[in-house]
């Protein structure tokens, strides 16, 4: 039974369409359920079809809560430990078991403790994190995170030169335009943000330089951001092309001549290769 709801709640057809099943039904509550989060935010809907939205919103906690006990029973399964309650708070503590937990706990919390009305509000807005649980369905945003972990190095440098060159800008703006305009860049923080707007070449107009010196710095750093912005999107583009591309020969698969099984490609290959030799 164990290893059945293992197979049920883990991503996966593990042969059975039942499994199938279960995955596009999730994916399908948590892509509803943040419609319904979107609707709420329209006075006009939530006025009209407030109890509607809130049996729904209902139904999908129980829906999720039962989803998360099951991964709570099968836990010393998905997450090996010397014993059953190490095993329980592995998952917990995990990056999905802490996103499963934030998208249900808003619901409970009230139950068990008294929260001001405000705060409840706020704590609310962690149910958009169901979305993420989308992730546990989904290859592609598996893939993108396993681009970004493999060029984890690349994009830091990045990073780190882009955090430079904003606080180098910062400094040479916030000594250049402080005293013409002591308003607007008043410190260095408010420079950065100067710095940040027009490196990401997105100039929303509120802070300018005035001096000419000034303006040839802004040029500069208009003209750099064009290229250590597209620095990350060309490392995880090009990351994403390739790691496709692994999968798919991996994943394609051919009839061996000799045992008539089916094996992938790259198998294949070098079963091509070893009976050559």
């Amino acid at each position: 039974m164990k290893t059945k709801i293992f197979q049920l709640v883990e991503k996966g057809s593990h042969g059975r369409r039942l499994n199938r099943v279960f995955d596009y039904f999730i994916m399908t509550l948590i892509l509803l359920s943040v419609i319904v989060i979107v609707l709420e935010s329209i006075p006009e809907i939530n006025s009209k079809h407030i109890k509607i939205l809130q049996v729904f919103n209902t139904f999908t906690i129980i829906i999720f809560s039962i989803e998360y006990l099951l991964r709570l029973y099968v836990s010393n399964l998905t997450h090996p430990s010397d014993s059953r309650i190490k095993s329980i708070f592995k998952f917990i503590f995990s990056p999905y078991g802490l996103i499963d937990l934030l998208a249900i706990i808003p619901f409970y919390l009230p139950m068990l403790i008294v929260i001001d009305l405000r705060f409840l509000r706020i704590l609310r807005l962690v149910r958009f994190l169901r979305v993420l649980k989308v992730n546990r369905y989904n290859n592609s945003l598996n893939i993108i995170g396993a681009v970004i972990k493999e060029k984890k190095s690349e994009l830091a440098v990045t990073g780190f030169l882009t955090f430079l060159i904003l606080l180098l800008a910062s400094f040479l703006m916030y000594y250049v335009e402080g005293g013409k305009q002591p308003e607007k860049f008043s410190s260095i923080l408010d420079s950065f943000w100067w710095a940040v707007a027009t490196l990401t070449t997105v100039g929303y107009g509120d802070v300018y330089p005035i001096t000419g010196f000034g303006k040839v710095i802004s040029g500069l750093i208009a003209l750099l951001g064009i290229g250590l912005v597209a620095l990350p999107t060309g490392l995880i583009s090009a990351g994403f092309i390739s790691k496709i591309e692994s999968r798919k020969k991996i994943n394609n698969k051919t009839t061996c001549p000799h045992c008539g099984e089916m094996i992938n490609n790259l198998n294949f290959i070098w079963l091509k290769n070893y009976i050559k030799q």
